[in-house]
Parts: C-alpha cells; structure tokens; sequence
C-alpha cells in the first residue's frame, strides 16, 4: 500500500509516518521509482507506534522498544518490561510535580481571594 492509503487505514497524517520513518520506527519499501510501499504488517506497527506515544515516550524509548516488541515472547530478555516500568516510574514523577504544583496555584488563588 501507499502512504497515502497506510495514512487512511491508520488515521495517522502522511507527514507523521514519514517523521517515524526518519527515527527509525517504520521502514518503507522503496519501488524502483522511490515510491514508498507497505505491507498490512506495517499498519498494526503504526499503530504500535501509537500506542506508546499515546502512553508517553519519546520517539528514542519506542525505537529502543520496538525490537523487543517484535521479538517472540521466549527470546525477550526482561529489557521490555523493565524500560517500560522506568518509563512508568518516570510519568509517576511527572503526575506527582504536576498535582503539587497545581495545589500551589490553588493556595495562590484562594489566598488572592482573601481580604
């Protein structure tokens, strides 16, 4: 299929999958012209790609994963599942410094309100 016709059956812009093309996360055949092509596998792989967008890491941590994710699950070596739970610890900190700084604004605001 086409680029155009990946862009469709994924809802992800053609400009997006040439971006993960360009970091490694997708890779195109090229016919003889330099047309991309892809293949029905290369869907369920932007939407992979997706995914672990969608669950916050970076473009850098999902080409690191992306190997032990299509690796069979005997041959895994636990890397997968211990960069995702520092990616986990990590979104944890984010969600700590954001609900602390967010009650300071709350104090700030009451603390305005008051005569």
């Amino acid at each position: 299929m086409r680029i155009g016709e990946l862009a469709e059956a994924t809802g992800v812009s053609a400009r997006s999958l040439r971006y993960y093309e360009d970091q490694g996360l997708l890779r195109a055949h090229r016919t003889p012209a330099g047309h991309r092509r892809y293949t029905s596998d290369d869907v369920e792989r932007v939407v992979q790609i997706q995914q672990l967008y969608a669950a916050g890491l970076c473009s850098r941590v999902i080409a690191e994963l992306l190997p032990c994710l299509d690796a069979p699950p005997r041959e895994r070596t636990g890397h997968l599942e211990t960069r995702l739970a520092q990616e986990h610890q990590r979104l944890e900190s984010v969600v700590r410094e954001a609900v602390r700084a967010r009650d300071t604004l709350e104090e700030i605001i009451t603390d305005l309100g008051r005569p």
